[in-house]
This record gives C-alpha cells, structure tokens and sequence, in this order.
C-alpha cells in the first residue's frame, strides 16, 4: 500500500463517520439558532458580562420557534429582551455545588477532593441546548468551563493517574473516542459552537499516558488515532506544491505540514460581541478574514497571544491560519509515530515502515523550516511568506518533548528558556506583555509540563526541577491566600494575580491540578 493509498483510505473512513454522526443529532451551527437576529441582538446588546453564558443556557423551544416569536414580540410596545430571554432561557444548572475549601487540607489533598467537585456526566441528549452529550462521567476545568475541553484533559489526566482515578480517566478516554467515532474529530469542547474546530491533538498522548498502566489500551483505541490522523490530514491528496486546505498545507514532493483551522468565516459565538467589536472598523472582506483567523487561534488554545499578531502591537492582525505551528506539527509527528508502531503490531510492515518515513520526514521538515539558527530556537513558519515567524513562544518545547530536537538544540533551547523564560514563579509563555491572556506575565500549567518533561528527555535534570520547584511554589502560594487552584498565574510577579483576555481568570482549575500532582511525583522520584 502506497502512502497516498493509506491516506485516502483514512479519508474515507473519516468522511463516512461524519455523515453518518451515528451517536448524536446536533444542529449545525453555521445554519442554526447562531445565524438569528434573536442570538445576535442578545449578544450584542451584552446583556451577560461573559458571552460564553448565553450560548450556554438551554432554550425553552425548539431554536426555530423561539427566534421567530421573537421577531414578532420585539415589535409590542414595552418589549425588554432580558425579560424576554429570562423567560425562554435557563441556567441548566448541571451539577451546581457549593464548595468551601477547607484550609486544614494541603494542596495536594484539595486537589484530590476537587475530582469530585468538577467531575460530570454521563450526559443525556438534549435538543434544546447547545451541550454535546457524553456517554461516560468526565472531568470539566472548572469555572465558566462547564463541558469537557479536549486539550486541558490530557494534562488533567496526568493528575488523575497520579491520584489513582484511572477509572476517571479510562472513562474520559471513551469519551474522546466516542466523539471520533460519532464527528468524526474531536471538538474543541463539548458544545455544539464548538463543532467547526478542534484543538492540539493530545488523543494520542492520551491513550499512551494510560497505556502506561494499562498496556491493552494502546491498540484499543488504534482505529480512532488513524482517524484523528485522517481529520488533521483531510484533503491532502488534492494538493499540490503550495497549496494549503483545511488543516493541512503541501510542501513538495508529497510532504505535508499542518494548521490550526476551523471551518466558520463569522464570529464566535461564545465571544460574539467581541468579535465584532474587534473587526467593526475593517471592511466586510476583512472581517470575515479576521473571524478565521481568531477561530483558528482558538482552535490552537492560545486564545489570544502576540504569536499570532501579523502587526507587534496589532490584535486585529491575528493570522494564525498562516501559520504552520511548532507546536501543533510536534503532536502530529508523534501521531505517526504511534500509528507506525500500532500499524506493526498488527503484523502491517508496510504501513508501518510508510508512517516511520512519513514522520521521519515531518521532523526534518520542523528542523529545517522552524528551527532559527539565529535565535538558536524553534519558532512557527508562515507559509504565506514563506518565512519563520520572528516572535519566540514556549511552543518551542515541544520538539524536545517529542524528541525531534538534535542534542545541540535542545542546548540551545535550554540556555534561552532560563536566561529568558525562567522567571520566579515558572516559565512565561512569551517575552512579549500585551493585555492577552497567552503571553507574558501568564504562565500556564500544560506549558510548564511540555518544557519539563522536554528538558527531562535531554538530561537537563536540574533546570527541570528548578521550574517545577517554582510553579509549584507559586501554586502553594495562591492556594494558601485563595483556597483555590486557578486557570493560569502571573509567574512575573508572584504577588499579583494574573489577568488578560476575554474573561477573568478561572478556577478549579483541572489542567492545574493535574500537572500540580504530576511535578510532585517528579520531584519525589529524583530524591
């Protein structure tokens, strides 16, 4: 079987699920209750101070019903829409609890009664809210995030292993794979706004956390990594040199890079209004460019970060659909990495030695393109340009984690990340402070883990513990004075709370504890 044969063997089968939708009916949100004028008068009249609550409240009818009532009781004089809303909409409610820390507890104890806390599930359908139900219980981050997202779980679920909660954590893996098996990917989060993207593709780094305790998973969840792989490579063999489609971009000779891409041109509906407001000044054409171009940052999980500004300074430059991310080509690697080794254990030799020269070929692709002799660090390519992207982001660490990085790199990368990243309380995200939640003087669990564990694999023992050392003090630090585990946490100053973006920092926080305990077993297993 030729390459291009598996791959559109891939494509085939990733087509067939998602026509088929076999497990959930979901309206489709590029044609639904999003495109009204109820949906946008609501949220351009900011009648919530979080955009993400509307879109989140279930609807008394059916969307269709609703909206055109609406247009007629908008007309009567009198008419209020907050009434109008707080008699059509509500608060689901799921799961509300009132939950007081008790400080007699040490972090890592809160941490373990926190599972029950933000665990949900198993959900059942309901077509009257925008909430993609799950067959098996899981958990959400916590806060405004009331559904489980794809990405923070994967760091979640280092926590729940580390707490011996495998059966959470097994039950959120089949909740992944349903989603594959039903979509055909994996969203963003479970709502339906969310069905247009995915996020950093962590299934497979999933299925190997668990597989680490339970070896069987790793081929039991062989089927839905290829189909995974066959989203994030869809179209692909219509390509030629230079051409870019969906999430993948040709380079030449029959090799591929990928893109963080979601599928809508208008504005997010759970960050509508500040969509809008972004592109009000800019011509329609333009506009609708943005909205990708935002999209698609979220779909990468750095909503919002000076790595994606085309402009330094500019927010309403964001080009992220440019961009062939360091980050995101890294996960992709080890995807066919992973498929090469399930291929060959299934007795297929000549698609496994195909997905080893496919990811051998990815890898000298992102030391070739991303890799900056100047900087001496990885940094993202822009295929319109044809260039590397100036800004350096702690998406630089994933060649290390994933070992793509030559020994000399990951020197280099190193040497930068204490002289420039290192800060008191952790890593920072980017060199750059801006008012956006992804860069400086945030720093983020999941990237304190990627670096650790990247500077672990190259023997960089000490700086790895160093960075553990300081976030998780920095953790103690806020938990002592809040009696919470919070979203994200300004590393610069560890007096001060972090701040940016669209909404107030969260807590709870899932991806948090999960990396909280996964250092702590680090650290205790180099004493």
């Amino acid at each position: 079987m030729k390459v291009k044969g598996v791959y559109l063997f891939l494509f085939l089968t990733a087509a067939v699920l998602v026509q088929c939708r076999t497990s959930v009916e979901i309206e489709d949100p590029a044609t639904g209750f999003y495109e009204t004028e109820l949906f946008k008068d609501v949220q351009l009249a900011h009648l919530y101070e979080d955009s993400k609550t509307f879109v989140d409240l279930e609807r008394d009818e059916d969307f269709g019903t609703l909206a055109n009532r609406y247009l007629t009781e908008r007309e009567r004089p009198g008419f209020d829409l907050m009434d109008f809303v707080q008699a059509h909409f509500r608060d689901p409610g799921q799961k509300k609890v009132s939950f007081t820390s008790d400080m007699n507890r040490d972090m890592y104890s809160h941490i373990g009664v926190m599972w029950d806390v933000l665990g949900r599930g198993p959900d059942t359908l309901n077509p009257n809210s925008s909430r993609i139900p799950l067959p098996h219980p899981y958990i959400v981050p916590g806060g405004r995030f009331k559904e489980i997202y794809y990405w923070d779980s994967y760091f979640t679920m280092i926590g729940l292993v580390s707490d011996n909660r495998m059966d959470i954590a097994e039950d959120m893996v089949a909740n992944f794979a349903h989603l594959i098996d039903s979509l055909g990917f994996i969203p963003n989060g479970t709502r339906d706004y969310y069905l247009t993207r995915s996020q950093p593709p962590f299934f497979a780094q999933m299925v190997s956390l668990l597989s680490e305790k339970e070896p069987a998973l790793k081929d039991k969840y062989i089927q839905q990594i290829e189909r995974e792989y066959a989203y994030w490579m869809q179209g692909s063999d219509t390509l030629e040199t230079g051409d870019v489609v969906n999430r993948v971009f040709h380079v030449g000779d029959d090799r591929f890079m990928n893109r963080f891409w979601d599928s809508a041109r208008t504005p997010r509906p759970e960050s509508y209004g500040e969509d809008v407001k972004l592109a009000e000044n800019l011509p329609e054409t333009e506009r609708e460019d943005l909205y990708t171009h935002l999209r698609a940052a979220a779909a990468s999980g750095w909503d919002f970060s000076s790595r994606w500004y085309a402009r330094e300074g500019e927010f309403a430059s964001t080009k992220t659909a440019n961009l062939l991310p360091v980050d995101l080509n890294s996960l992709i690697y080890s995807m066919e990495i992973q498929l090469a080794e399930g291929y060959r254990n299934r007795g297929e030799a000549e698609a496994a030695a195909e997905f080893e020269a496919r990811a051998e070929s990815r890898k000298e692709l992102i030391n070739k393109m991303m890799w900056d002799p100047q900087t001496q660090f990885y940094k993202d390519f822009n295929f319109g340009s044809n260039s590397r992207c100036g800004e350096i982001t702690l998406a630089g660490v994933y060649p290390l984690y994933f070992g793509i990085a030559s020994k000399s790199q990951a020197a280099s990368v190193v040497e930068r990340l204490v002289a420039d990243f290192l800060k008191p309380g952790g890593l920072v995200s980017t060199l750059r402070v801006t008012g956006q939640q992804w860069d400086a003087p945030n720093g983020w669990a999941p990237l304190q883990w990627m670096a650790v564990k990247g500077l672990m694999n190259y023997g960089y023992t000490d700086e790895a513990r160093e960075i553990m050392q300081r976030w998780l003090a920095l953790n103690e630090r806020v938990y002592r004075a809040e009696g919470k585990m919070m979203e994200k946490y300004n590393v610069i100053d560890t007096t001060l709370a972090s701040g940016g973006g669209e909404y107030p920092t969260q807590d709870g926080f899932g991806w948090t504890n999960g990396v909280a305990l996964g250092f702590r077993d680090l650290l205790e297993q180099m004493d």
